[in-house]
């Protein structure tokens, strides 16, 4: 089962990945996780906004958690 990392302000988000089937955890920054979804990339959210990471990071701006969902299927993340 996939991981996912979602900050604590999108919990529409959590519970729509949730209910899709997917391993949903609290981002923190310091989890293992297959894929983050972040409000936004204003802030330093990582840590290291100049490392290149291997999981997909997904900008739930302006998104619904659909979309949010159809990014990651099409980044062939599943």
């Amino acid at each position: 089962m996939k991981t996912i990392a979602v900050e604590d302000t999108l919990g529409n988000v959590k519970d729509y990945l949730e209910k899709s089937g997917y391993k949903v955890v609290k981002f923190t920054g310091q989890e293992d996780a297959d894929a983050y979804v972040i409000s936004g990339m204003d802030d330093d959210v990582m840590g290291m906004q100049d490392i290149m990471t291997e999981v997909p990071v997904i900008e739930a701006d302006g998104k619904t958690p659909e979309e949010i969902l159809s990014s990651l299927r099409e980044m062939d993340w599943l």
